[in-house]
Parts: structure tokens; C-alpha cells; sequence
């Protein structure tokens, strides 16, 4: 059977999007992981089919590029592009994901994600650990570029208490007022990403969390620039979170499925 996709990008992280609306896909982990493959298949950070949703415009179904599945801020931002272009058109959206409920808003220089509110952020160290629909440990470092995020992360995230679970790992540095730049070490690609929206999310709060702030901090990932926009809820948590960049589809295709 030919598997028919668009592949996008959202500040480099990539992303393989099919319509299945109809439910024609039933994609098995060994299927995922070969299509997420770079050598074997088409090669992505992760896989998304955009599903029917009686409640909402569609259901976003993520796979990580081994099989399992969680969350996706970046892809996300690409699903809502690709459901519009396949709909025909529209700037508000509402779908639901693994984590719930989300809004979206899109224009033609962003699209925005409403991401679920945050009210559990746990310091440690140099740094804290937040859970913004993925689990996130971030750790502040002198200069980012200096860290070798594979061995590093890698290292963290295969220790204990995250192991068995996994653990995503940001390392974050200053750049200025409301605005940090990061490298991240993300669980399910085992690998760095040139950007992760949920731990934009996580690392954009956490900023704010330490270093106070106006609520709108951009952050720089070695895939291009994001913006999150929050505001403090009283009780040391967000709510409101808005994760603010661009998305773009590269190229459309088809597969056979093996």
C-alpha cells in the first residue's frame, strides 16, 4: 500500500503528516519507526496523523521516531498548517492530542499553540523540571554551544529516577532580558533536535521562574527563533501559554509500506 504524506519543518524539527480522517492508517511501531527512519525511510523527528474528532477539528495522533508517543509543541504548529490546507482554509482551531484540549490561531507569519497550564515546576540544581505535555529537566549552562548535548543528555536521560520513563534535557543559556537561546537532548528521537516546542515551553517558564520577567520570552534553538507567551496564575504556576513560531511544509510524497 502507498502511503501518501506531507513532510514539514517547524524551526527544524521535522515532521511526516498524513491525512487519516478516514481511518485508513494503522500504522504498526515497526512501520513508524522504519517511515521516521533517515536511512531507510523518509526520515523525520516524529510522525503525525491528523485524525477525526467529534469535539473539535481534528485529533493529532504523535508518534516519536521510536513508536511511542506523547506530546509535540513544533509539530503541532505543522499539524494545524496541514489541516488547514487540507479543510480549506480557517485561522482559529481547536484539536485534541494525548495531553488534552488545545487552541490554535494561525496567520500567515505564525501559528500559535495553546499549551496546557503549568502549575508543578520542580527546582533542581542549576536548574528545574517542568512537564509542559513532555517531561523536561533544564539545566542552565555558561555557553550551550560548549555542551556535547548527545553525550550529556544522553547520559541524564538514561539515569536514574528518569530511565525507565525518559526525560527530555534543555540546556538553556542567557542572551538577554526575556530572551535565552537552548539545545536540547530529546527521549523517543534519542538525540539532539534543532528545536522542541514543549521544551521551548518548559524553558521559557523556567527563565521566568528564576529571573522574573514580562511574560514574553523568545527563545533561540538551532533551528530558528520561538516565542512563548504566558501569564502567572497566583499560585507559582501558568496559564495562558502560548507557543508562538513558524511552520512549513517541505515537500509531499508517497511510500510503500512495508
Amino acid at each position: 500500500m502507498r502511503f501518501s504524506f506531507s513532510k514539514y519543518q517547524g524551526t527544524g524539527n521535522d515532521f511526516i503528516i498524513a491525512d487519516n480522517r478516514d481511518g485508513r492508517w494503522k500504522l504498526s511501531t515497526d512501520q513508524v519507526i522504519r517511515l521516521c527512519d533517515r536511512h531507510f525511510g523518509i526520515g523525520s523527528d516524529g510522525l503525525i496523523l491528523i485524525r477525526s474528532s467529534d469535539e473539535t477539528d481534528f485529533f493529532m495522533d504523535f508518534y516519536n521516531p521510536d513508536g511511542s508517543q506523547s506530546f509535540c509543541g513544533n509539530g503541532s504548529r505543522c499539524a494545524v498548517d496541514f489541516f488547514r490546507k487540507i479543510r480549506g482554509g480557517g485561522e482559529r482551531f481547536t484539536f485534541r492530542a494525548i495531553d488534552g484540549l488545545h487552541e490554535a490561531l494561525w496567520s500567515p507569519e505564525e501559528i500559535r499553540i495553546k499549551m496546557k497550564d503549568v502549575s508543578d515546576i520542580e527546582l533542581c540544581g542549576e536548574g528545574a523540571r517542568i512537564h509542559t505535555g513532555s517531561p523536561h529537566l533544564l539545566r542552565y549552562v555558561a555557553v550551550p554551544d560548549d555542551v556535547d548535548v548527545l553525550t550529556e543528555g544522553r547520559a541524564i536521560r538514561y539515569s536514574e529516577p528518569w530511565k525507565e520513563e525518559g526525560i527530555n534535557v534543555n540546556f538553556i543559556g542567557l542572551a538577554g532580558d526575556d530572551h535565552i537561546v537552548m539545545r536540547t537532548y530529546e527521549r523517543g528521537v534519542e538525540n539532539e533536535t534543532l528545536s522542541c516546542g514543549t521544551g521551548v515551553t518548559a524553558a521559557a517558564l523556567s527563565y521566568h521562574h528564576l529571573h522574573g520577567g514580562a511574560g514574553d520570552v523568545r527563545v533561540d534553538t538551532r533551528g530558528g527563533r520561538l516565542r512563548v507567551l504566558f501569564r502567572e496564575n497566583g499560585d507559582s504556576g501558568y496559564e495562558d501559554i502560548w507557543l508562538c513560531g513558524p511552520a512549513k511544509e517541505v515537500f509531499q510524497g508517497e511510500i510503500e509500506l512495508s
